[in-house]
């Protein structure tokens, strides 16, 4: 060993052990904020005095303990759903508090079975050696069960950052996971966060239960497009990063007749307009044909040197993958079609799928 591999040896021992030590600085903080939120409720089904407090013990408790650093009142609530919603990490830190002054009620561990979902789901220790408490307050928020499951499951298997977290619910990964038949896409769709290509950027499906349709039996596209564009900012942030509004129902006139595309878009990282073609039915070639005319008339006419060539999307209620392969076969022009859904799948049609890529 020479004097420079020394140093190398010594600043590798010492971030190791720092990484190590950080982590399990993490580890406790996440343990002593689920324990905070078991005594809470311990207190709130059999304290002895807890009829003086009511429903402002929270806020009580939050008074007496300022002086702790993150017992504000909104951490308190939140780590009551944390405990609500975790019970299964009692199983881990009833071993740690071997020895301590705090134990846990042995009723805890006679309920715990009936709170745990039939669910799988990894080991609490590995959950909290992997998670941070910010991951937990996101997962905490969610709805169900197998959500969780799915995204515990991305988080370990990527190593993903609460921030990234956050983007993959923001924008319904778990949804459009369940819905399409390339899952492993999908996810690779999401880790990429910059779209270097129309494929990476275009979504199929596209969920637009924000719209308020579902209680319409039958829509025209007129009252689709509408609806669209009284909730434009819900639907670009659907799109996702980089859409920017051009025009509805732009004109374009051709031998002395007038054609009109729905909608338009600027891309500004792909630098190119984005022409979106709405049609409340199944996709058939004819909508190839005319996306086909619109482009090709934007190519020679609406172009700047500055822009790459426009991309098409026809936005349909039903497609067939191999019909719309074989349409597009052959077409130069980039053209795209993505079903759309103006209501949310059922959880329930969604768990076998997810459960089945889980157990992969």
């Amino acid at each position: 060993m020479n004097f420079d591999q020394l140093i190398e040896n010594i600043e590798l021992t010492h971030n190791f052990f720092q990484a190590r030590a950080s982590k399990q600085v993490d580890e406790n903080f996440t343990l002593r904020n689920w324990l905070i939120g078991y005594y809470i409720i311990e207190f709130e089904l059999n304290g002895q005095d807890r009829a003086v407090y009511g429903a402002k013990i929270i806020l009580s408790i939050a008074k007496r303990v300022k002086h702790i650093k993150g017992l504000s009142n909104s951490n308190l609530y939140t780590f009551k759903a944390f405990y609500q919603v975790y019970p299964q990490i009692s199983q881990t830190l009833s071993a740690k508090l071997k020895g301590s002054d705090l134990q846990l009620s042995p009723s805890i561990f006679q309920t715990l079975s009936g709170k745990l979902e039939t669910i799988e789901s990894y080991p609490p220790e590995i959950l909290l050696s992997r998670l941070s408490f910010s991951h937990f307050v996101e997962l905490i928020q969610l709805d169900s069960e197998i959500k969780r499951r799915f995204y515990e499951v991305q988080i370990i298997q990527s190593s993903w950052s609460v921030r990234a977290l956050e983007r993959a619910i923001n924008t319904l990964l778990f949804e459009r996971t369940g819905l399409s038949t390339d899952k492993k896409g999908v996810i690779k769709s999401h880790k990429d966060k910059t779209p270097e290509t129309a494929k990476d950027l275009l979504r199929s499906p596209v969920l637009l239960e924000f719209l308020g349709l579902q209680e319409r039996k039958k829509i025209s596209e007129n009252q689709l497009e509408t609806a669209i564009i009284d909730h434009l900012q819900d639907f670009l942030i659907e799109m996702g990063r980089g859409f920017c509004f051009e025009a509805r129902q732009r004109r374009i006139t051709f031998d002395n007749e007038h054609y009109y595309i729905d909608l338009v878009f600027y891309h500004r990282i792909l630098r190119c307009n984005i022409l979106i073609d709405l049609k409340v039915g199944k996709f058939s070639h004819a909508d190839a044909g005319q996306m086909n005319f619109y482009l090709n008339y934007y190519k020679d006419n609406e172009m700047t040197e500055h822009d790459n060539p426009p991309i098409g999307l026809i936005l349909c209620a039903n497609k067939n993958d191999t019909f719309v392969e074989y349409t597009l076969g052959g077409i130069d022009n980039d053209i795209f079609v993505s079903k759309y859904l103006i209501e949310l799948p059922k959880i329930e049609d969604l768990k076998r799928l997810i459960e089945t890529d889980m157990k992969k």
